[in-house]
């Protein structure tokens, strides 16, 4: 008898906990922050602070305005007790209690999965057939979302899979192409199933979210996924950073008003990131060079708040529809990450490393009120 390899979770002998509800504060934009790392923050005593005094992150990030709140979900996670279940409930916790809206981003992976590398979870590397692999995907996306339910913990937007330009859920570290669009389509759609299935028991609205990093790379995919049989999802996710798109801010907005009206879907960047500086905080290397900085901006404070408050009207001049900025509470702590100690990003998040970590200026462009349009 072959035996699916999934997530099992039992709801027979528990009650469901009363879901917290929808927020009820409109948006016309989602402008958040993908804070995955902020728990692990804390824990290894890291301090965020406004006008010199130590605030509590998720109530930062909601007084100043984000309405959403992105969380990446590994399968069984290799290193550290961090983006398993447990860490995923409690920051949806945190953002809903805050009255923030939350986006679940399912790796369908033990680590990080983006363009080089989509390594498939070590509980499902000896399953050869697509067919029970995508059921192993289908069950473990409906469990884990009916298991976020059962303790009101329901997130709003579902992402199926991360940054999959390459084909989903490979056997090998390095990604290889071309992409298998047969079993691509069949594992990703196995994935939107158990959200829509989520969707129906739980009888909450669940939008899916399909990712692909930088705009310059989206049309070919979203081209050929449609054409493959990839359809039911509501919005084109991107990445946007400049260190790694060969778009400028127009040509951004030019590919997403391209993007919205050929494939009649909304869209959201949901990763972008920017330096405000190139020092480094701490031994480990940061990601973000000088590379990422565009002829018209510097790498300062100040100039980070403006490429996002630009970069953030020009996507809605496209017709897009929201901006989550990656990893903002990434501070440099004594915390280790699989390369070394300390924060490979500590000078592009929205908070002054050189300055006790205070609260920088590109908080700023969550103010809703300076990108609304008739």
């Amino acid at each position: 008898m072959l035996c699916l390899v999934f997530l099992t979770v039992s709801f027979g002998s528990c009650q469901t906990k009363k879901e917290q509800p929808t927020p009820t504060k409109e948006f016309k934009y989602y402008l958040g922050a993908d804070l995955s790392y902020a728990n692990q923050m804390e824990d290894c005593d890291g301090e965020f602070r406004l006008n010199g005094q130590e605030i509590e992150p998720f109530k930062l990030f909601a007084d100043k305005g984000a309405s959403i709140v992105r969380v990446r979900l590994w399968h069984t996670p290799g290193f550290g007790n961090y983006s398993n279940l447990a860490d995923v409930k409690k920051t949806i916790r945190r953002a809903k209690d805050k009255s923030m809206r939350v986006l679940l981003d399912f790796h369908y992976s033990d680590t990080w999965a983006d363009p080089q590398r989509q390594l498939i979870p070590a509980a499902w590397k000896n399953i050869s057939s697509v067919n029970l692999l995508g059921d192993s995907v289908y069950q473990y996306t409906l469990n884990t979302l009916m298991n976020l339910h059962a303790e009101g913990l329901m997130p709003e937007l579902v992402q199926v899979g991360n940054e999959i330009n390459a084909e989903v859920m490979q056997y090998q570290e390095q990604v290889r192409f071309p992409i298998n669009w047969g079993r691509n389509v069949s594992l990703l759609n196995k994935g939107i199933a158990g959200v829509r299935k989520a969707a129906e028991q739980s009888g909450k609205k669940i939008e899916v979210v399909m990712h692909v990093a930088q705009p310059d790379e989206a049309y070919w995919w979203y081209d050929a996924a449609r054409r493959n049989g990839i359809a039911d999802y509501e919005w084109i996710g991107l990445s946007y950073y400049t260190q790694w798109s060969k778009f400028n801010i127009t040509q951004m907005k030019n590919e997403v008003a391209r993007l919205k009206q050929t494939f009649n879907k909304r869209v959201m960047i949901v990763e972008a990131g920017y330096p405000f500086t190139l020092s480094n905080a701490d031994g480990a290397n940061n990601l973000l060079d000088n590379t990422s900085r565009l002829s018209d901006y510097t790498l300062t404070p100040e100039d980070q708040r403006r490429f996002m408050i630009d970069m953030t009207k020009a996507l809605i001049e496209g017709g897009g529809e929201g901006v989550i900025y990656w990893e903002p509470a990434w501070i440099s702590t004594r915390c280790r990450s699989q390369w070394g100690t300390g924060s490979h990003w500590d000078n592009a998040t929205f908070f002054d490393n050189r300055n006790n970590n205070e609260a920088l200026p590109a908080f700023d462009y969550f103010e809703e009120s300076q990108y609304k349009t008739e």
